[in-house]
């Protein structure tokens, strides 16, 4: 796994005391109605708001269409999540496995054991969640927006591990997540309509982040956008004929007007099971962004990114999750999968920050701690993912309880996280140097299960220059989709 945190504006600075006038929970006037929330399960002090619409939904004609936003004067109850966004037969969450039919050794406190969360899924899914409080600390707070990973094919903000409550209450920022369409519905590839819907889902979401997180304590100056995974691209139309061929929607050589009326008559239950993944062909990511011509977040002509801070990094041994979902492999494939896959291309995304002439800080997760162990033969390691339960505070307590080393290293993460938000530029300066490969600026955050120590920035890159700088495709260089 690995996260980058982009920062869309250059201003920072302290602005005034609490809102101290704050009930937790009240009613919240925004562009889509009048949100009411209430205090968050776990953290009482926390103003918790979650299902409230940012877009129509995406049905009818709407469908394959561009998100269109949502306006509203009424009450809005915001107590209850909305429904996920369509996931596939069978789509493999980011916080539950199933074990393949072959001896793993799966301790029965791994994450794999564990049911993921239920929850209702419909088309009609483009809601966010806010978590915030506003009674405390800065009365303009710098803004954390969390953009869920899935191989751009599953995953919702709904998953219990990904609820931002606990950020919201230790640090002093507001946390907000959000549904973006997946799979067929967000990245459909249909030739006849506009690409990357689920891009645009996340792009109108932080517009409406932007026009309204000032009324829930926020700094629509200080929004920050961190994620985790989202897999590698799609460069072709080749899923979208394969589906409607299923469903008999036409293929190549049919008109593509003609193919794209006839799947808006498709029921979701009739284009999954076009979507089948006994019959869709193998690909480690089928759905993802394509090259559209169409600017999307800001101009990319030249692949420059934003002007701000970046914070970039990965685990240790991003392949113990796949091992968990694939055939299997011999480890040359599994060492070669991290290298090019994750560190390489880590490297590639570091070096071009810089080269921008932007703050750029560098990690690797390395954290093994024993309520996070996914397999034991072989060991699973710092797998693609295991950070995030840390981060959010949302390790799963019932079998084990967190233990001290863990704990500290949450912490840590929660600290360093926040701190970046509100000062993307200047906030990680007391935590470690900045990225330059050769001096030790990469924190090796959860090394022997240490908090942090340092390492030189380019330890973990040997076998990049061997040729894997530019590795695969520019699609698996970007970590948050």
């Amino acid at each position: 796994m690995k996260i980058v945190l982009s920062f869309f504006a250059t201003a920072w600075w302290l602005l005034g005391t609490s809102n101290a006038g704050w009930i937790v929970g009240q009613p919240v006037p925004t562009t889509s109605g009048l949100v009411i929330g209430h205090a968050a399960a776990d953290a009482s002090e926390v103003s918790e708001y979650v299902g409230i619409p940012y877009a129509q939904p995406p049905l009818g004609n709407l469908r394959f269409q561009p998100p269109v936003a949502y306006h509203g004067d009424g009450n809005i109850n915001a107590t209850t999540f909305g429904p996920s966004c369509i996931q596939p037969p069978s789509a493999p969450s980011n916080n539950s496995t199933s074990a393949p039919p072959r001896d793993l050794g799966i301790p029965p406190t791994s994450p794999a054991a564990f049911t993921s969360d239920e929850h209702a899924e419909s088309e009609d899914c483009l809601t966010l969640n806010v978590w915030t409080k506003p009674q405390a600390g800065e009365k303009k707070k710098a803004v954390l927006v969390w953009i869920y990973g899935g191989a751009y094919v599953s995953g919702s903000s709904s998953q219990p591990g990904y609820r931002g409550q606990f950020i919201a209450d230790q640090t002093d920022v507001i946390v907000v997540s959000m549904n973006y369409r997946v799979n067929i519905f967000g990245f459909p590839g249909d030739p006849a309509s506009p690409a990357n819907l689920g891009l645009r889902d996340v792009r109108l979401a932080l517009e409406w982040i932007r026009d309204n997180i000032a009324q829930f304590g926020g700094d629509p100056a200080r929004i920050t956008i961190f994620g985790q995974s989202a897999g590698a691209g799609m460069e072709s139309n080749d899923r979208w004929f394969h589906v409607t061929r299923l469903v008999g929607c036409g293929d190549t050589t049919s008109d593509p007007e003609a193919v794209s009326t006839c799947m808006l008559n498709r029921t979701v239950d009739e284009i999954l099971a076009g979507y089948d993944p006994a019959t869709v062909p193998l690909n480690p990511s089928p759905y993802g962004p394509v090259v559209d011509h169409d600017v999307v977040f800001s101009s990319y002509l030249d692949r420059r990114a934003a002007n701000g801070g970046y914070l970039i990094g990965n685990t240790h041994n991003e392949a113990g999750l796949f091992k968990l979902l694939q055939p299997p492999q011999t480890e040359a494939y599994w060492n070669d999968f991290n290298d090019r896959l994750y560190t390489c291309a880590d490297r590639v995304r570091i070096e071009q920050s810089v080269a921008d002439g932007n703050p750029t800080w560098r990690y690797r997760y390395f954290g093994d701690f024993p309520n996070l162990v996914l397999t034991t033969t072989p060991p699973s390691g710092a797998y693609h993912g295991v950070e995030l339960g840390p981060l959010f505070d949302t390790v799963n307590q019932t079998l084990l309880e967190s233990t001290a080393a863990e704990v500290a290293v949450g912490d840590y993460l929660r600290e360093v996280w926040s701190s970046f938000a509100k000062d993307p530029r200047r906030g990680l300066a007391a935590f470690w140097p900045q990225y330059t490969e050769m001096r030790r600026t990469l924190a090796r955050i959860g090394f022997n299960n240490m908090t942090m120590s340092l390492g030189p920035g380019g330890m973990y890159d040997h076998v990049c220059r061997w040729g894997y700088d530019g590795v695969s495709a520019p699609a698996v260089l970007e970590s948050v989709h």
